[in-house]
């Protein structure tokens, strides 16, 4: 039995921390999982500048509001899940996550979740699990499954190579030119066509 494992931001909704940074102004949180290998690094750094400038979660929930997932990603997730399980693994949070869950049809996702104080200071982070996506893909196979993963980031790297067929999506030309074994792909029809083969 096959489930199809995805990365959300920048596979089916833009980023979340470019879409804040273009918003609030400050150019640093557009830094990424596509630029910074270490996930808890680049978050501990984040965290710094909210709070360097006064921001919380309620400033980053209302860009998130305004935030419509990429043209053809519902569709795509549609079609997908009419054939297959599918399960999105994020890195991001269930406080950014939810408003986006509901635009894309409520599609099952594992991710981590915030510490926010009364204030709306996010003052910390739990990850549900170390290298979350990799212990999930494992954790599936454990049970029975064959895994299919697709992603555009660093942090989708393992769970792509561990799974039965992976693929890269919108990914960047150094994560592509660094891994030329995975096959990449830009549009969804394309993405869709080599899951299906891998079904």
């Amino acid at each position: 039995m096959n489930v199809v494992c995805l990365d959300m931001e920048g596979v089916l909704v833009p980023e979340i921390w470019i879409a804040f940074s273009e918003e609030s102004g400050i150019p640093e949180l557009r830094r990424t999982t596509r630029d910074e290998p270490d996930y808890d690094k680049l978050m501990r750094w984040r965290l710094g500048i909210l709070k360097e400038h006064g921001l919380g979660l309620p400033q980053i929930q209302e860009v998130i509001s305004r935030i419509e997932p990429l043209p053809g990603a519902r569709e795509f997730l549609d079609a997908l899940r009419a054939e297959t399980q599918v399960i999105i693994l994020s890195d991001t949070f269930e406080e950014f996550a939810m408003p986006l869950m509901k635009k894309l049809g409520w599609p099952t996702l594992f991710c981590n979740s915030l510490e926010v104080a009364e204030s709306g200071e996010i003052t910390g982070f739990k990850m549900r699990i170390a290298d979350s996506k990799l212990t999930t893909v494992r954790g599936l196979q454990s049970i029975g499954f064959d895994t299919i993963a697709a992603g555009d980031s660093y942090n989708d790297l393992a769970m792509i190579k561990a799974s039965k067929a992976g693929f890269l999506f919108k990914s960047t030309e150094q994560i592509k030119k660094d891994n030329p074994e995975l096959p990449a792909f830009e549009e969804f029809d394309d993405l869709l066509k080599a899951i299906e083969g891998a079904l």
